[in-house]
């Protein structure tokens, strides 16, 4: 980028960098101590940005995702993931017959209902803070760091129920071991970006993002043709 004069760069990285977090909603300046290969490699290149920054003047905005969902509202863009490993994908595979059931990894943690929480973010509205993110940039902002969330979470078997509502069938569900690295909560704080960039997710409901996703899994049962 240096070398063709590219000063100024957006990075999706993750809520992954936080790994298990001290304290809920997780804030940009929590302790990052990524717990799986994913969140500590988002890390390294936050990091390589930083000082790139400091020693060359490059310019970034690094946005720290929590759990990306949903489809676009005309249902031409959707998730299609092989293999796949992201819940919502999963559980309407199940609803359209491709899968058997859906597995839950822990019912043993420490939340309200046993199962993982989530904040769960559509894709429409990550899209929407990327735009604002190289606006601030090319508008003079210095090298910052947002995360985007919609601040609600939401546990496994409370997305697998809000599924059962949208599409109206009743979802076969497996209780498995947990999964290695898995936190028992990540809810983002969002407040920052809100704040410093004025930026607002319109989709805060959890069965209206399923209700997009839905609709383009629907559109595309075996996905986008290969």
């Amino acid at each position: 980028m240096l070398e063709n004069g590219v000063k100024k760069l957006v990075f999706s990285s993750t809520a992954a960098v936080y790994g298990e977090p001290d304290n809920f909603p997780i804030k940009e300046d929590s302790s990052q101590k990524p717990t799986n290969v994913y969140g500590r490699t988002k890390l390294i290149m936050e990091n390589a940005m930083s000082d790139y920054s400091l020693a060359y003047g490059l310019k970034y905005i690094a946005l720290r995702y929590f759990n990306a969902a949903g489809a676009d509202l005309d249902a031409d863009i959707g998730e299609d993931h092989n293999p796949e490993s992201h819940l919502i994908p999963l559980i309407l595979k199940t609803c359209l017959g491709k899968t058997k059931g859906i597995k839950i990894f822990g019912d043993d943690y420490p939340t309200p209902d046993k199962t993982c929480i989530r904040d769960y973010i559509h894709v429409n509205d990550l899209a929407e803070a990327h735009l604002l993110a190289v606006d601030a940039l090319y508008q003079g902002s210095d090298s910052n760091v947002y995360n985007l969330g919609n601040g609600n979470g939401f546990s496994v078997k409370e997305v697998v129920k809000a599924a059962e509502i949208v599409t109206g069938i009743n979802i076969s569900k497996e209780i498995c071991p947990r999964r290695t690295g898995d936190p028992a909560v990540l809810i983002a704080g969002s407040d920052k970006i809100r704040r410093e960039l004025d930026w607002r997710p319109k989709f805060t409901s959890i069965e209206n993002i399923i209700r997009t996703a839905w609709n383009w899994h629907k559109k595309f049962p075996d996905g986008y043709e290969k």
